[in-house]
């Protein structure tokens, strides 16, 4: 799993195409779908906290975790007010938290960046022991197909007003890693560029796989669909929302 250093400073304005406050209404589409009422929520891999702060507007109480202090900081700065936001520096395998939540939430294919199965069985299994009794688990991952055939071993480039960035990337078939080069071009206040670059891994998890070490650890049913949708997911579909009952 990889720490974003410099890059924290970035994403946010990086990511500016996702829009949470619409993920943070799927969820309770979710929740509604399903009949569930939670108001205890963990958020895994919580970045800068751009889905917890709509999630801390509807009033849930969340505890987010992220493993990079640097995106910590930046979820601080906007969560601080919030008296139902607590955020922890831990990590999505063996996080260790002594309560147990109604709700447990990753997003942002994090757990794309687990890339070994048993540190993802791992993860599973810290879940389905930090979960309520009949606690539901939502998660995202980019697909398989996303991974090896768009992302794979291809390159994109993108300049916007102050940033110009590559994003090359190398996909290994025989152990479904992708790894993604990220050099940055950063312009400061004098205009002058400033270089710096990260490097992060993804696994392209099968959906039968991840699915099989959900039932594996106890969950009693699992539900795949399309991105933001309650539709069935196709060969061709490039985001997969997992919902797992406890």
């Amino acid at each position: 799993m990889a720490k974003y250093n410099e890059f924290a400073a970035l994403y946010d304005e990086l990511m500016n195409d996702f829009n949470y406050e619409e993920w943070a209404n799927y969820i309770e589409d979710i929740f509604q779908k399903y009949n569930f009422g939670p108001r205890n929520i963990l958020e895994m891999a919580c970045g800068t906290g751009n889905l917890t702060y709509y999630l801390a507007r509807k009033r849930y109480n969340i505890v987010g975790f992220d493993l990079s202090s640097e995106m910590l900081s930046k979820a601080y700065e906007k969560l601080n007010r919030f008296k139902n936001v607590m955020l922890l520096e831990q990590n999505m395998v063996n996080f260790k938290i002594n309560k147990k939540f109604d709700c447990i939430l990753s997003v942002c294919d994090s757990l794309n960046y687990i890339v070994n199965s048993a540190d993802l069985y791992r993860c599973f299994q810290n879940v389905y022991n930090h979960l309520s009794d009949n606690g539901i688990f939502i998660f995202d991952i980019n697909s398989y197909y996303k991974l090896k055939e768009i992302i794979g071993n291809n390159t994109f480039i993108e300049d916007r007003d102050e940033i110009f960035y590559t994003w090359q990337n190398s996909y290994d078939e025989k152990n479904d890693i992708c790894t993604f080069y990220l050099t940055f071009f950063k312009k400061d206040d004098g205009g002058l560029y400033h270089r710096f670059e990260e490097e992060h891994i993804e696994k392209a998890h099968k959906e039968v796989e991840v699915v099989n070490l959900l039932h594996k650890v106890g969950f009693s049913k699992v539900d795949v669909y399309n991105a933001f949708s309650f539709e069935s997911n196709t060969e061709k579909s490039e985001r997969l929302n997992f919902v797992a009952l406890k």
